[in-house]
């Protein structure tokens, strides 16, 4: 892991602000679904993506009641009724 040597104190809410040349360099927007990951040692941001509840894929989503499918398992599941 790479130090940026930039330093962030936690507001009374409990949140940090990310800079602006780090979420530049990672192609972080407003409204960004961002994971939270624990590695003993560290707290690890990073980008969330969406994939299908059924085989996982990250391509070809589609969202349904907050969840996402794919288009294959979507496919699938039609042909089963």
């Amino acid at each position: 892991m790479k130090s940026t040597g930039i330093v962030r104190t936690i507001d009374d809410l409990g949140r940090i602000v990310i800079p602006k040349e780090i979420r530049d360099k990672f192609s972080i927007n407003v409204k960004q679904p961002m994971e939270i990951l624990d590695d003993e040692q560290y707290i690890i941001l990073g980008k969330y993506e969406y994939e299908c509840v059924i085989c996982r894929r990250v391509e070809g989503l589609n969202p349904h009641s907050n969840k996402y499918i794919c288009h294959n398992c979507a496919k699938e599941a039609r042909q089963m009724d």
